[in-house]
């Protein structure tokens, strides 16, 4: 269903409608691995009828990923204990007070990859989340309950994190829209954190006409470019053949491939990026975590543990070296844009893997597709791309200013080829 297809419910109608499809759409284990709470029937239409006329996206239910606040409910992020070292506060926090503002529904809370320390959406305590349709196929992480959400068309739209892929990886494995905000701002500061250098807040819906909808809503564009925004198609090395030919095809209804010397001089400012993405998630994480993480380290997914050790081995110049690199990329970008205004490029380098596919090679090429936009602080529009196999990836559309103007010509352009 699309935004205009629940906003013509009454709110009783659409808080059963909510229930109904979590019930339907998703098989019991899924639904557990997926879903961490919905508001009860009751309270749910009650809170439809509230929003009616409360701004332009009145009466569209959203699921939230568990690491923003919401009043009255608790805030696990993925883990079986973070309620009892870390209240969440009793009032909204600034992401849920923006979309309650413009009229947004708050249905319930997606479950995800354990404390967003993670790009596969596994997860031992409640079981790890697959694409919809395609039985066994990872959705990607962390934000993995959220895409598996609208994905299965429980809701239009479910709110997400990114910090080196937890937007993009997931909607380009569930062929969803996906649209990631940029670092220290206020959606994302009193959310729970991995790495406050490069968190962002985001979004999926499953249309370009409701992306385009959210970001009209939530994100007022900037006066429209005085001619035709210029961008390129960054063909990427670590590409599967059908991944590569199929982003290849998709990127030429947006725009030429980079030439070859472009090319190289991105490539090479990139090439960085991982380790030093690496490095400062590490160090940061830490530091949110040093207060109660030993007490409860049997409690932990033992894979984010021992991510959550990292830190230990990484000695201050190495830091700095990581802080350095950072400044680096982003020069890379700032060169780019005063030529360009937006780069296009795959945002997974392959289908969805199995579980038995998620090694440290592939989490490793997912973040290292991804960490560029990440060091950069930039916003990222994704786009799906269906693949012959009929599993899907995506594209990341990378632009300077998330209010940027070109984010909405290219869904424009999107939704108006279908």
């Amino acid at each position: 269903m699309t935004f205009r297809e629940w906003q013509s419910l009454s709110p009783e109608a659409a808080a059963r409608e909510v229930h109904r499809r979590a019930a339907a759409l998703l098989s019991p284990a899924q639904r557990r691995a997926a879903i961490e709470s919905l508001i009860p029937l009751e309270q749910l239409a009650a809170n439809f009828d509230a929003a009616r006329g409360a701004g332009p996206l009145a009466g569209v239910p959203f699921l939230a990923k568990d690491l923003f606040d919401f009043a009255g409910t608790p805030t696990f992020a993925g883990s079986t204990f973070l309620p009892e070292v870390r209240p969440a506060g009793k009032s909204d926090g600034a992401f849920a007070r923006a979309l309650r503002g413009a009229g947004a529904v708050f249905a319930g809370k997606t479950r995800m990859h354990e404390f967003a320390y993670g790009i596969t959406g596994e997860n031992p305590h409640h079981g790890d989340c697959e694409v919809p349709g395609h039985p066994g196929r990872t959705t990607g992480g962390s934000s993995s309950g959220s895409a598996v959400a609208v994905a299965a068309g429980i809701v239009p739209f479910a709110l997400a994190s990114d910090t080196g892929g937890s937007v993009r990886v997931p909607a380009a494995f569930c062929g969803l829209h996906g649209f990631r905000m940029t670092p220290a701002h206020p959606w994302i500061a009193d959310a729970v954190p991995l790495s406050p250098t490069f968190d962002t807040a985001g979004w999926f819906t499953r249309g370009a006409e409701d992306m385009l909808s959210t970001l009209e809503a939530l994100v007022p564009a900037t006066a429209e470019p005085r001619r035709v925004p210029r961008g390129v198609y960054l063909p990427l090395p670590d590409l599967d053949p059908e991944v590569a030919g199929a982003c290849a095809a998709a990127a030429e209804k947006i725009c030429a491939p980079a030439a070859a010397e472009l090319s190289r001089e991105l490539l090479a400012g990139f090439e960085p990026a991982l380790s030093a993405y690496h490095t400062i998630v590490a160090v940061e994480a830490w530091e949110f975590h040093r207060g109660w993480a030993e007490a409860n380290r049997t409690r932990y997914d033992p894979l984010v543990w021992q991510r959550l050790q990292r830190h230990r081995e990484i000695a201050p110049e190495q830091a700095t070296a990581a802080r350095s690199t950072v400044v680096n990329v982003r020069d890379v970008w700032d060169a780019y844009f005063r030529q360009h205004d937006f780069l296009v490029m795959a945002a997974a380098p392959a289908a969805a893997p199995t579980k038995a596919g998620c090694t440290l090679e592939m989490r490793n090429r997912l973040i290292r597709i991804n960490a560029p936009a990440s060091l950069g602080g930039l916003p990222v529009l994704t786009l799906p791309v269906v693949l012959p196999s009929g599993l899907a990836t995506g594209l990341q559309v990378v632009a300077r200013r998330a209010d940027s103007a070109v984010f909405r010509q290219v869904l424009a352009a999107v939704a108006g080829n279908r």
